[in-house]
């Protein structure tokens, strides 16, 4: 019997950037992909998830979906059998990083959402992918179609989260913490950290990947979260 696997996309991101992963995973999971453009909070995205969801599940997120997962963690953990937390972060912004989310929204309010333009591909991709055409217009599509409100809906979400270091040791499922190793975003330390944290967490680094894991490097994903949903 396949499990039922709840997968959280990123900002700027849709169920295109889970397909790699669903479609290798088909035979171990039946997977589906939240919306996460509907509400201006984590609190309302993790609700939202929540109402939908089977009553237990694996739970898989990418970077603001790591965020909410572990917004779901600390709302409901009795529902999530496994959890994955991918490029992402236990911590709150800092400052530097809550000036540059509100110069965004700022800037997209004023009619100036570009979506993910050329000059920010670097943050997202490894270099050796970003002449990668395939796999670029996967990127600039997600954020074209996520859009400008859904956008300042996420940033504001992002911006109100928690710090959730503390909150980390609560969790009791089998782990999986993975990002890439040059993720520049949410680099591998911020992953380490949370591995520390968790008690019994598996932590991999996938060589030669960014923040976008599971469209940089499927395979890789894939066999450490068939891994993840094997574990007893």
């Amino acid at each position: 019997m396949r499990q039922p696997l709840v997968l959280l996309p990123g900002l700027l991101c849709d169920a295109a950037l889970w397909r790699p992963i669903t479609d290798a995973l088909a035979g171990e999971a039946a997977a589906v992909v939240a919306d996460l453009t509907l509400d201006e909070t984590m609190a309302g995205m993790a609700e939202r998830v929540l109402a939908w969801a089977p009553r237990q599940f694996a739970l898989a997120g990418l970077s603001m979906g790591g965020y909410v997962a572990q917004e779901i963690m600390r709302r409901a953990p009795e529902r999530v059998v496994r959890l994955a937390l991918l490029d992402t972060s236990a911590r709150a912004d800092s400052d530097e990083q809550r000036q540059r989310r509100r110069g965004l929204i700022g800037l997209a309010r004023q009619g100036r959402f570009k979506g993910v333009t050329p000059r920010l591909l670097p943050l997202l991709l490894h270099p050796d992918r970003l002449g990668d055409e395939s796999l670029v217009g996967v990127v600039m599509g997600m954020a074209e179609r996520v859009g400008r409100d859904a956008f300042l809906r996420q940033q504001t979400a992002i911006l109100g989260r928690p710090d959730g270091v503390a909150d980390l040791s609560r969790i009791a499922c089998p782990t999986l913490v993975l990002c890439g190793r040059q993720d520049s975003l949410t680099p591998p330390e911020l992953h380490e950290e949370i591995a520390h944290h968790v008690p019994h967490a598996r932590l991999v680094e996938v060589e030669d990947c960014g923040h976008l894991a599971p469209l940089e490097r499927p395979d890789a994903v894939a066999a450490a979260m068939r891994g993840w949903l094997a574990a007893a």
